[in-house]
């Protein structure tokens, strides 16, 4: 852990506690109206190997336990909710245009834990159906500016409700492809590409997150069975998702809020799990009911809820806004620096 010389927390223990609830309230009602999503209540766990649960990158083992009552049926803490929401909107029948949000609580325990990463996860899970000629760049882009206004108007609100928080954010959100980003940055690391240019613009939108970029690699992993990240929209350009990153004042550095993007078709999931060596997930239950046409056209993401706090907030360390777990030499580098960690 590095926490700045100097720094110190803004608001206090007790304030920070009543923020970050306005902070959630204000901005769900906010997300919520700009993309005109209902909320629903989402699960926990769900049933091991029935290809329901997200797999992130393709590497992270989920907790899992097995069930008594269900003659030791085993179940897994759900990653996200990837997968189930679209799952959930055609199980709902909701209408093109409308789509939901849920709160997801997740562990992460194979994630590395640091001033940004936790092993708790919680986020906003959201996905909204859409029309098929609605698949492109554009819809993309136009969706992202509308969650990048939701958190421009909390901002705003946050500094009506404690003036000595200011709104750092730039008025609009610049985008990049990654293709883009490494010809900026050839000799730099996808997250140092990531620093540079969010230091620059202040809030990104990096589109393309999956593809093989032309160094041979991607700016990061991506599961292939949920964004649509191969699909081509010109010669070298690929994907139709990408992730929201901010440029954090208080740490000095990028951060990541949210990871988004319109979800696969039956030919994207086709072509992405033969593309990652994948092709017996076809035959799992959730991907069975996609290639049989049971889901509709959706577009989708998380936005981390902490994260946004975090940020908004002003403070240096995830854990002064989520009660976790920490190294002890963590707990004691706060407690030496005045910095109180939930």
């Amino acid at each position: 852990m590095q926490i700045k010389n100097g720094y110190k927390s803004i608001l206090s223990p007790h304030d920070t506690e009543k923020a970050i609830k306005s902070a959630k309230d204000i901005f769900e009602k906010e997300l919520s109206g700009s993309l005109k999503l209902s909320r629903l209540t989402s699960p926990l766990f769900v049933e091991e190997n029935s290809g329901i649960n997200d797999d992130l990158s393709g590497v992270e083992k989920p907790v899992s336990f097995s069930v008594s009552a269900l003659g030791g049926k085993r179940m897994e803490i759900v990653q996200s909710l990837a997968k189930w929401k679209r799952m959930a909107l055609a199980d709902y029948s909701f209408p093109l245009g409308r789509g939901i949000y849920t709160d997801m609580n997740a562990l992460r325990p194979d994630d590395k834990v640091d001033e940004i990463h936790s092993v708790y996860v919680d986020q906003w899970d959201w996905e909204k159906a859409i029309r098929k000629d609605e698949r492109n760049l554009d819809y993309l882009k136009k969706t992202v500016r509308e969650i990048f206004f939701a958190i421009k108007r909390t901002a705003f609100l946050l500094e009506e409700f404690y003036p000595q928080i200011k709104d750092t954010l730039p008025e609009d959100i610049t985008f990049i492809h990654s293709e883009d980003l490494l010809e900026m940055y050839p000799d730099l690391l996808p997250e140092e590409r990531e620093k540079r240019v969010a230091k620059e613009y202040g809030a990104v939108f990096i589109i393309g997150i999956g593809s093989v970029l032309k160094d041979g690699r991607p700016h990061s992993l991506r599961a292939p069975d949920y964004d649509d990240w191969s699909t081509k929209t010109d010669d070298m350009h690929k994907g139709l998702n990408g992730d929201i990153i901010v440029w954090d004042t208080v740490r000095e550095d990028s951060l990541e809020l949210s990871s988004m993007g319109i979800r696969v078709d039956r030919d994207a999931l086709l072509r992405q799990l033969k593309l990652s060596g994948n092709e017996e997930r076809a035959s799992l239950y959730w991907h069975k009911r996609l290639l049989a046409g049971d889901y509709p056209e959706t577009i989708g993401g998380g936005i981390g809820q902490s994260r946004l706090c975090m940020f908004l907030l002003k403070k240096c360390h995830i854990g002064e806004v989520q009660a976790s777990v920490w190294p002890e030499e963590v707990r004691k580098e706060a407690e030496e620096k005045s910095v109180y960690l939930i």
